[in-house]
Order: C-alpha cells, then sequence, then structure tokens
C-alpha cells in the first residue's frame, strides 16, 4: 500500500525510487507484475538466484526488512515459491 500516493504520477515515483535503491543494494531483481492502474496499491515481484536455498532465504528477508523500513510503503501479504 502506498498511502501518501495521490496519483498514478506520484505512486510510480515512489516505486521508481524505492525499486532503485533495492537493485543497488541486493543482487536482486525487481519489477511491479500487478496494479499498474491502481495509485495506491502495487505488487511486486522479487526475484533472487543462487546455489543454495538458504543463501537466498537470508538476502531476500534483508530485503524484505529494507523494503519495510521506507515509511511511506505497506506491506501488506508476502509469499514465496521456490523453483
Amino acid at each position: 500500500m502506498i498511502y501518501d500516493a495521490q496519483s498514478l504520477k506520484e505512486k510510480r515515483a515512489v516505486l521508481q525510487r524505492i525499486i532503485t535503491r533495492l537493485k543497488q543494494r541486493f543482487n536482486i531483481s525487481i519489477s511491479e507484475i500487478d496494479h499498474q492502474d491502481v495509485w495506491q496499491r502495487t505488487k511486486l515481484g522479487i526475484v533472487s538466484i543462487s546455489s543454495s536455498k538458504s543463501v537466498t532465504e537470508k538476502e531476500l528477508q534483508k530485503v524484505l526488512d529494507y523494503l519495510d523500513s521506507f515509511p511511506e510503503i505497506e506491506r501488506a501479504e508476502t509469499s514465496l515459491d521456490w523453483l
């Protein structure tokens, strides 16, 4: 949830800043995968690949903790899929 966004332009500005910082800090791929036309809601897909599941779990937990540190967004639901 992005509570302070009053338009799609504001939402995209917030998301762009967050996505850029996450990509710079962690070895992940991230993209908005749903709710592109809704201005206070988004769904992000985050992907990490490594040779060990435990390494990937630790990295993704660090990503989620960092994502939670942004005051302008609230993480409502999280699901993990392993391939």
